[in-house]
């Protein structure tokens, strides 16, 4: 059988190509594909990576068909639904923080809370001159629209938006945008930390800092118990 292996980050660098396709035994699992590929060459990655199958994170066991689409997922950086209840959205172009802002507000919100993520000018003392951000983008849209429904659901907010930039950005340009709007500030405060803190364990973007003297694949936040693979138990196979 035959799988379409696709990589992302630094693990795009590790197999040479984002795209590739393997030919399998019948009932290869997860795990199996990743032992191959371990054989050709010792992944970069310390951490436990996620894979994803047919853009949903899948386990270790899971047995592999004919046509899948196996995902490699490195610990990330980081068309959509929209509408009165918020809005996720990937974008190559600018975000425009005021209009989105703007937009959210409701005559019935007492607060509108918001995290506006910027390119800085250095990081741990090395002058940054530009960031690349990619994304894993039909399943970054699945995840962040998630984010947004458990958000509302969870924390009782009306709105909720995340919009995140793809591409090349420059200093002091927005790479994310988180708008929560809701009755009361406490609600929206702790949405608004929850789902910047959650999108950096869970939707599939990474970034790449260019520097002065050099460019790396910015480290990953581990992902949530039970989305990683267990690199040790890998090793032991």
């Amino acid at each position: 059988m035959k799988v379409r292996i696709i990589s992302f980050g630094i693990l795009k660098d590790w197999l040479g190509a984002q795209e590739q396709v393997a030919e399998l035994p019948e009932g290869t699992t997860v795990a199996e594909l990743l032992e191959r590929l371990n054989e050709r060459r010792p992944s970069p990655l310390q951490c436990g990576i996620a894979i994803s199958v047919n853009a949903e994170f899948s386990s270790r066991d899971k047995v592999l068909r004919d046509g899948d689409e196996v995902g490699l997922l490195p610990p990330v950086s980081g068309g959509s639904g929209s509408g009165a209840e918020g809005l996720t959205m990937l974008t190559f172009e600018r975000i425009d923080a005021a209009q989105i802002i703007a937009s959210a507000k409701q005559g019935e919100d007492g607060a509108v809370v918001v995290f506006d993520g910027i390119v800085r000018n250095q990081t741990r003392g090395r002058k940054t001159l530009y960031l690349d951000y990619e994304a894993y983008e039909e399943m970054a849209a699945r995840q962040m629209d998630e984010l947004a429904r458990q958000a509302r659901s969870q924390f009782g907010v009306r709105h909720a938006t995340i919009v995140h930039r793809l591409g090349r950005l420059q200093i002091g340009e927005s790479s994310v945008l988180i708008v929560v709007a809701s009755a009361h500030r406490g609600q929206a405060f702790d949405a608004c930390r929850w789902l910047i803190d959650t999108l950096k364990t869970k939707v599939p973007i990474w970034k790449k800092e260019t520097f002065v003297d050099g460019a790396v694949w910015a480290d990953g936040e581990p992902f949530p118990p039970g989305l990683a693979v267990d690199k040790s138990r890998d090793s032991q196979s």
